[in-house]
């Protein structure tokens, strides 16, 4: 009993293992798909539909196929015998094995396979596709026919035309002189009669292509040219590949329209057509359905219609059409990217840089002008300053300067007395007389220019550069306080160079730094012994500088010191402010020069300042 089990057990898994495996072959086994082109396979519009619905069978079918595609070569002129050569050879090809499907591609290949029903693979399923509805022979189809269908609404095209460019007079027809294409030139001659009172229509079907060429470079303004794909012109030259539509295109004086989206890309304007995808994906779902075991027959499709209209952006712009006059729900394809879709993120760096830019800028513009409104009200403050100081120092040199102005007032009196004795003498020696007369002119002299050298350093006035003699500055403030030298027992030694030091400068606040420079030297040396006080100040040439030195004879200054003494409210003289060597620093770094002070090697100090010698 157990080894009848064991036995049925293993029959049972053979015939399991069979089964799959032949439903393994059976899967694996290819299906053959004939592709039947109406003209060849470089004819648009099918040998897009070819293309697009060999891709989508690829892509969704189950099974292998083998695709093998041949061309109607009689749809051109409708040689009955060779039509039936055609078919002779290819029930010879597949007298073996009859294709599991058959596709033909437009009206000649649908008619053809038609015709030859009874002779070629009668129970073979067919699929029409890429054909016009009224190119269908309805009472031929059989039970093992499908057809995808389109209409082409001749009016609707041609409307488009005069929609978009509304001035149109002429229109001339590329269409060829096959018997499908004479078919279609009835059609369209029928269906344009209402519109042959306002347009012009030129059916160039009795010419050669290059007839037509010709035709279409001299068409007159306002005109415009349907494509229809002359397959055969008159003189049966056969037109299979692209470059019939690029030729028309290079020569063309008129705007390019066509029917199907198969032209769509390059040459055509564009407006309602048939689409290629849609034709191609609806006759998958055919052709794969049928592949699956459902009888043709029973497959109904819908006449497909036109999608939303399309047009060329690059067209538009070519021929001036304005996308105002495009139909409602137009697609525009080809449009050229604006700046900002190209470089948006560009565009946003370098406006963010820029931005970034201009507040940086506007905040270091605003701070230098707070700088330099700071730096003009330090200017101010200073220059007010140092008019203070000046007038400090006035009151220090008040007793020679009342000592070298009482000079000359006393020698003008002692003159006039004498001038007076002699005027009322008999005899008026006028000799004398002229004499004190001259004396009294240059004692007054005297005391004006030292009353104009005190106005001149107690002036308040703006901080101004003007090209000035460094050695002249120097000279006239010895001669102004050489009154105070002699009050205060002062030898003051003038070493002025003999070379001009030409600079830019302002002369009184330079000077007022001389005084000062000078004044505290008087200080320094006034416990000095008296034969012992001497400043010297000397003027030389250093390099592309002007150098200005006060040398003095006291005790020098504290190493420590020697770094504040520029600094306000530092001072080594007990009721000292600190300020004049602090104004003298400020002033010298106004004229871009330097100032300090060192001490010599036996004693006393010497303050130098460099200022830059002005241009020739």
């Amino acid at each position: 009993m157990m080894r009848l089990v064991a036995r049925l057990i293993t029959i049972c898994a053979l015939a399991i293992i069979a089964s799959v495996a032949t439903s393994s072959m059976a899967l694996a086994e290819p299906k053959h798909v004939v592709f039947l082109h109406s003209y060849g396979q470089n004819f648009k519009p099918w040998s897009e539909y070819s293309r697009a619905l060999r891709q989508e069978l690829e892509r969704k079918s189950r099974w292998p196929l083998d695709l093998q595609d041949f061309s109607v070569i009689t749809a051109r002129s409708g040689n009955e015998n060779a039509e039936r050569q055609f078919t002779d050879y290819l029930g010879a090809l597949y007298a073996h094995r009859a294709p599991d499907l058959i596709v033909a591609f437009g009206a000649p290949a649908g008619d053809f396979v038609q015709r030859q029903r009874s002779r070629l693979f009668p129970s073979t399923p067919m699929v029409m596709t890429a054909i016009d509805q009224r190119r269908v022979q309805e009472s031929a189809l059989t039970e093992n026919d499908s057809v995808v269908a389109v209409r082409q609404d001749i009016p609707l095209l041609f409307a488009n035309i005069l929609k978009v460019l509304p001035g149109t007079n002429t229109v001339a027809v590329l269409i060829g002189n096959s018997p499908n294409e004479r078919f279609w030139l009835g059609e369209m001659q029928k269906e344009l009669e209402p519109l042959k009172d306002r347009v012009k229509f030129l059916f160039l079907n009795d010419l050669s292509f290059e007839d037509m060429l010709k035709q279409a470079a001299s068409l007159p303004p306002n005109s415009a040219i349907w494509w229809n794909q002359p397959q055969v012109d008159a003189t049966g030259e056969v037109q299979d590949d692209e470059r019939a539509l690029k030729a028309l295109h290079a020569v063309a004086k008129a705007p390019i329209f066509s029917y199907d989206d198969a032209f769509f890309g390059g040459e055509i304007v564009g407006g309602p057509m048939t689409s290629v995808a849609d034709g191609a994906r609806t006759t998958s779902e055919v052709a794969l359905r049928i592949l699956e075991g459902e009888k043709p027959a029973s497959i109904k499709t819908p006449v497909l219609k036109y999608g939303p209209a399309k047009y060329d952006w690059r067209q538009l712009q070519r021929w001036g059409i304005s996308q105002s006059r495009l139909p409602a729900g137009s697609q525009i394809y080809f449009q050229a990217p604006t700046t900002w879709e190209l470089y948006r993120w560009q565009i946003m760096l370098v406006a963010a840089v820029i931005l970034t830019q201009a507040v940086l800028i506007s905040v270091l513009i605003f701070e230098r002008q707070r700088r330099h409104f700071a730096e003009v009200q330090a200017r101010q403050r200073s220059a007010e300053l140092a008019h203070i100081n000046r007038y400090s120092m006035a009151g220090e040199l008040t007793a020679s300067i009342a000592h070298e102005i009482n000079q000359p007032l006393g020698s003008i009196l002692a003159n006039i007395e004498a001038a007076q004795l002699l005027i009322r003498s008999s005899t008026p020696d006028m000799n004398e007389i002229k004499e004190i007369l001259a004396d009294i002119r240059r004692d007054d002299e005297r005391a004006s220019e030292v009353i104009q050298r005190l106005r001149s350093l107690l002036k308040k006035a703006p901080f101004e550069l003007r090209n000035i003699d460094l050695n002249q500055s120097a000279r006239e403030t010895v001669e102004f306080l050489s009154a105070l030298a002699i009050a205060r027992r002062v030898v003051l030694d003038s070493a002025i160079s003999s070379v001009p030091l030409p600079i830019r400068g302002d002369r009184i606040q330079l000077q007022q730094v001389i005084v000062n420079l000078v004044v505290n030297a008087m200080d320094a040396m006034s416990h000095a012994p008296s034969e012992g006080r001497k400043i010297t100040i000397h003027t030389a040439r250093n390099e592309n500088c002007a150098e200005i030195s006060v040398t003095d004879a006291g005790p020098g200054i504290q190493l420590p010191d020697l770094e504040d003494v520029f600094e306000p409210f530092f001072s080594t003289k007990p009721q000292g402010m600190g300020m004049g060597l602090s104004i003298a620093r400020t002033i010298v770094e106004a004229h871009n020069g330097r100032i300090w002070a060192e001490n010599q090697a036996r004693s006393g100090a010497v303050f130098r300042i460099q200022l830059p010698l002005a241009a020739d």
